[in-house]
């Protein structure tokens, strides 16, 4: 679970002000797209006050989305065996978010509200995007193309969070029953296509 700090002393109206102001945000522009200086001027108030409530636009997005894991602390659990076991460590790990007592309600709660409501999809694609699988691709150093790590990294959410939609949230059989060692050993394969693999078509087509 992220440590949390605890809430700044402030006014709960300017608070509450700058956080809605930042869902808003970055459910439009994304968390590339977007500034404290922005959300600041959305808010009606000055850049500094968004400072010293959540500190960097990183703490502030993780308020916003409030994520059941602390990612820093996934990516080290993740690279803790090396580059090699990171595709089996990735799905591993995943797992064990969605079957954790804590973690698997919290995450499950934020990917049904994703598939309800369109500004929590975009928050939640925004926070694992970003957050993790962008993390985990740019930990692979030069081994795959900077240009490619927007690709790579969505096509591991896109395996990731299909796996639990079916698994998890649609409980279709027999993946829903399967056994954890089953589950990695079919998907990691795919994953380390996505982070390290040949992306490219294996046939041209002329147009």
């Amino acid at each position: 679970m992220r440590r949390r700090s605890g809430r700044r002393p402030g006014n709960p109206d300017t608070r509450g002000a700058i956080l809605e102001a930042a869902r808003r945000t970055f459910a439009e522009r994304g968390y590339d797209g977007s500034s404290i200086r922005h959300i600041a001027t959305s808010a009606g108030v000055d850049p500094a006050l968004v400072h010293h409530y959540f500190g960097s636009k990183e703490d502030l997005f993780l308020e916003v989305v409030k994520p059941p894991i602390e990612p820093g602390a996934v990516m080290d659990e993740i690279f803790a065996a090396g580059i090699e076991a990171v595709p089996e460590n990735v799905v591993r790990t995943f797992l064990g978010v969605c079957e954790g007592p804590v973690s698997g309600p919290a995450f499950l709660g934020l990917l049904r509200g994703a598939v309800a409501h369109e500004w929590q999809a975009l928050l939640l694609r925004e926070f694992f995007t970003t957050q993790i699988a962008r993390r985990v691709v740019r930990r692979l150093g030069a081994v795959v193309d900077p240009a490619e790590v927007p690709l790579r990294a969505s096509l591991v959410s896109s395996q990731l969070f299909g796996l639990a939609m079916v698994r998890y949230v649609l409980r279709i059989q027999p993946l829903a029953g399967a056994p954890e060692k089953v589950v990695i050993a079919a998907v990691a394969p795919n994953i380390r296509r996505y982070m390290v693999g040949d992306l490219s078509a294996e046939d041209d087509l002329a147009v």
